[in-house]
This record gives C-alpha cells, structure tokens and sequence, in this order.
C-alpha cells in the first residue's frame, strides 16, 4: 500500500513540477531555466521544513509523511533536470548563465534548506504534540 501512496504523490509531484515549467514557459535551451530553480528551491524549503521536527508535531500518519516527503517533493524537483539544462548552457556557449544556475542551485538550495528547517523547528517548538 505504501509504494501505491508514494506513487500518487509522486504523480501529483511530477504533475506540479510540469504546471511550473509551463508557469515559466522556458522550454527553449538558451533560456534561463528559472521553472528548475524555484521548483529545486521551493523543493529544498519544505523538504527542510518537514525534516525539522516539526514532522513529529503536524496532525499526519508517519506512512503519509513519506508520501510527502519521498513521493511529492521528491518528483517535483528535479536533479536530473538541472544537470542537464547546465550542459546544455555550456553547449550553447551561455557560460555565464550555466556558472550562475549552479551557484544559484547549490547555495541558495542550502540556504532554502536551512530556512525551512529553521521555520520547521520553530513552529514545531510552539505546537503541542497530537
């Protein structure tokens, strides 16, 4: 039953992650993939936020967290995505953009990371256990 409830959320993950890039409209190759970015950083927030302890605290099932957490966050961003629109900057010469796309990618990801981790444990110190 748990790998069917990872599924669902990874469809509604992937079906997410595919509203973004069409919010975006940057299917072109010499666009900046910003559809990637605010789904990897949005992506690394909540991941962090419900890795915090506050999944200890929020009214869920710990087998419907891993519907969260595993299935929905996890199709929704998109590693592979990423690497690939970085070749392909390189390939077309966007050198700037691709060194820009991975600085942006790799620290503002921690940096999302940490926020929502910190938002996480602070909510999660104000709310009773259930």
């Amino acid at each position: 039953m748990q790998f069917f409830l990872i599924g669902i959320g990874g469809a509604v993950g992937a079906a997410l992650r595919y509203s973004v890039s069409l919010l975006f409209l940057t299917n072109e190759t010499t666009a900046f993939p910003f559809a990637t970015v605010a789904v990897n950083l949005a992506g690394c927030f909540l991941l962090g936020a419900l890795s915090s302890g506050l999944e200890l605290k929020i009214f869920i099932n710990p087998d419907y967290l891993s519907v969260l957490k595993t299935g929905l966050i996890g199709s929704f961003t998109t590693f592979s995505t990423f690497s690939v629109e970085v070749i392909q900057l390189l390939q077309h010469h966007f050198y700037f953009s691709a060194i820009l796309y991975i600085f942006i990618s790799a620290i503002f990801g921690l940096i999302f990371a940490a926020l929502g981790m910190k938002i996480g444990k602070s909510i999660s110190e104000r709310v009773e256990p259930v």
